[in-house]
This record gives C-alpha cells, sequence and structure tokens, in this order.
C-alpha cells in the first residue's frame, strides 16, 4: 500500500502533535516496510525530523500552493495525492483535505482530544469555532477514526454523535530519549544545575490552569515536615505568577523550584532522578508526561477522571485533582513509603509495554488494510 500522511505538525511542531506525528511516522518505517510511506507538509523547520526519508517528503508543488499552504492542505493537496497513487491517507492531527473520497482514496483522523468543547472557557471563542468545524467535518468524511484514548472515544461519541462502530483507540508511546538510562554522574549534574539538592516530587507541563499544578503545590505545603522539594517544569504563563505569588506567601521558596526552559535532553535526568512524578491535570486528552515517567522509572501520582489512569495503569496512585486533601494525602504515602514507590515502578515497566511503537505500528497498519479493501 502507499499510505500518505498530512506531516505539517511532524516537521513544524517541538511539543504535543509534532511528537505524536513523528512517533506514528517514525513506527510505521521501522516496523512495517512493506508498505510506502508519503508525507505531506507545507514547509520543513530544518533539525526538527531529520531521520525520515527526504525521498518520500512531499511539498506543494504550484506557487499558489506554496504561498497559500494551509489552503493547500485543506483542499489542494488531493491532487498530489491522486498523482502519487496514494491508497489511504491519515491526517494525523484532527483534520483531512477536501476530496478524498471523490478522489477514490481512503481516509483516516485521529483525534487526540476535545478539551476545548469540555473546557470552553479556556479557549478564545473564535478558536474553539474553527476547532468545532474542523474537527467535526474531519469526523464526518473520514471512513474510519482514530482515538488515542478511551476518554477520546467517549467525548467523540458523546459531543460529536460519532458511531462508535467507527472510532479505534490506538494509543502512542512517548520520546524515546525517555527510554534509555542516563549515567548517574551526569544525572546528578544535570539535577544539580538545577538547585536541587534533595528528594524531589516533579510535575512537567505547560504552567496553566487546566494542569492544575496550583493544588499540587498547595497540597504539598500542607505536609507533615520533611526534606522533599517540588519541581515545576514548563512554559510559564500568567497561571505561574499565580503559583509564585503562592510560594512566596507560604514561604515555599526553597522548597519550590519553578524551572521554565528546560531543554528537552534535559528532561530524563530531571525524570530518572525524581521520587515522585505528579500530573494531576484537570483534563487530558491522554497524557504523554506519565509514559515518559514510567519509562524513566518513577512512580505517578495522577488524576482521576480523564484518561490518565489509561496512561498510567497499575504505575500510578490516582487522586481527585479538585481536593487538595486528597492530593496531600496520596503524596504523603508515596513519600513515606519506598516499598509503595517500587512497587509503583515494577508495575509501572510491564504496563508499558503496550504502548511500544511496534505494536502500534501492527495496528495501524490493519487498519489502513482494512480500509484500502472498502475500495
Amino acid at each position: 500500500m502507499r499510505i500518505g500522511f498530512d506531516a505539517k505538525r511532524a516537521f513544524n511542531n517541538r511539543t504535543g502533535l509534532g511528537n505524536y506525528s513523528r512517533f506514528v511516522l517514525d513506527a510505521l518505517v521501522t516496523h512495517e516496510r512493506q508498505n510506502q510511506y508519503l508525507a505531506y507538509t507545507p514547509k520543513i523547520k530544518n533539525g526538527l525530523f531529520p531521520d525520515f526519508p527526504g525521498e518520500s517528503t512531499r511539498l506543494p508543488q504550484s506557487w499558489f500552493d506554496k504561498k497559500f499552504g494551509a489552503y493547500w492542505r485543506y483542499r489542494n493537496v488531493t491532487r498530489q495525492l491522486q498523482k502519487d497513487k496514494i491508497d489511504v491517507f491519515h491526517g494525523l492531527s484532527h483534520e483531512l483535505p477536501l476530496g478524498l473520497r471523490a478522489a477514490g482514496i481512503g481516509s483516516v483522523v485521529t483525534m487526540h482530544d476535545l478539551i476545548f468543547e469540555r473546557l470552553p472557557a479556556l479557549f478564545n471563542p473564535i478558536d474553539r469555532w474553527i476547532y468545532h468545524h474542523k474537527f467535526k467535518s474531519a469526523c464526518t468524511r473520514a471512513d474510519a477514526i482514530i482515538a488515542i484514548s478511551e476518554q477520546t472515544k467517549r467525548d467523540l461519541v458523546e459531543l460529536y454523535n460519532v458511531d462508535s462502530e467507527r472510532i479505534q483507540v490506538i494509543y502512542q508511546d512517548c520520546n524515546p530519549i525517555f527510554k534509555y538510562p542516563v549515567p548517574e554522574e551526569a544525572r546528578q549534574e544535570i539535577v544539580e544545575q538545577y538547585g536541587i539538592n534533595c528528594p524531589y516530587i516533579l510535575s512537567v507541563g505547560t504552567l496553566e490552569e487546566r494542569k492544575n499544578q496550583m493544588r499540587l503545590v498547595q497540597a504539598f505545603g500542607q505536609l507533615p515536615p520533611n526534606d522533599w522539594q517540588l519541581v515545576l517544569v514548563g512554559r510559564a504563563t500568567a497561571y505561574a505568577d499565580r503559583i509564585r505569588e503562592f510560594v512566596k506567601a507560604t514561604k515555599l521558596e526553597k522548597r519550590v523550584l519553578i524551572l521554565e526552559n528546560v531543554p528537552t535532553d534535559h528532561l530524563p535526568a530531571l525524570y530518572q532522578h525524581a521520587s515522585v512524578f505528579a500530573y494531576i491535570s484537570i483534563y487530558e486528552g491522554f497524557g504523554i508526561p506519565i509514559l515518559e515517567a514510567l519509562n524513566s522509572g518513577t512512580p505517578v501520582l495522577a488524576a482521576k477522571g480523564s484518561c490518565l489512569e489509561e496512561a498510567g495503569g497499575p504505575g500510578g496512585l490516582y487522586i481527585d485533582p479538585m481536593d487538595v486533601a486528597d492530593i496531600a494525602l496520596e503524596l504523603e504515602k508515596l513519600i513515606s513509603n519506598p516499598q509503595l514507590r517500587d512497587s509503583l515502578v515494577t508495575a509501572g515497566r510491564k504496563y508499558i509495554e503496550r504502548f511500544r511503537g511496534e505494536h502500534i505500528a501492527g495496528q495501524l497498519t490493519a487498519l489502513y488494510q482494512e480500509i484500502a479493501n472498502r475500495k
């Protein structure tokens, strides 16, 4: 089969959707070599995805399409797909171009989350309108839909009235850099560079209201006296300023560290050296940081109520993300009980086998074949 991909984010986005797109393409090229994979992108950011074969990358051809890349992705790319004899096209991030069915090309779209529908107050109204139109349109026109979690599948059924039979849950894995141990000396050097000098709880994610770091800090402040630190890593927003004000008011400056602009290649050391990883986001489509923690051999504290229990399985404890007392109670269990932490690490290492690239590439190929057979 010849499979085409909307690969804009694989070549231009360093985080979430870009990581997913690169993971899918890399897993397929590595483990399912019997097919041909062509990646379509309006532009390429140098150095972001150098391992993908250049001869399999497709850019806009005409002056108009190069000038108006968004329009090319939405409509005109279909002509290139026909010329390239694509059997199935995979929209990796909520979108599909027009005209695929009329062109005789099968289609599948990955839906990551509907957070903007669940938590509309956190999004600009115009953005919500655009997302709603694009996401729902793609679901309507796709031959099949991939949800990255059971939670996203439930949201699609409830909010968009998608037939559950059209949705297949196929997970993803994290960046492979989290699978390799960092030498102890290098790990210690990185940790000390950030002023970490005792056991610590790590939390990684944009500092924003949905990620709920304020309640994590409040819960940490309620713990009995201990020599632990809480380390928050992520891009700062106005919400981070509120956290800093609380930290100062409660005299936690030496115990709560907020780190911005941490290079990706430092994260494995921070994860692996942490004693606990906390990710108590109010709502998520999946929860890649939890996989990063489990691959790092770090036990997890995560939130109930969306998909984080799917991501962490038996490798974590789970709390009500709105209940500071509940968060503090489970944190105290993890801090005071090294045997519990060890048992969670052991269980987590077994659980993450289901997210391996080889397994997921096989699931994707089976779905592409099913779609191609319908033509």
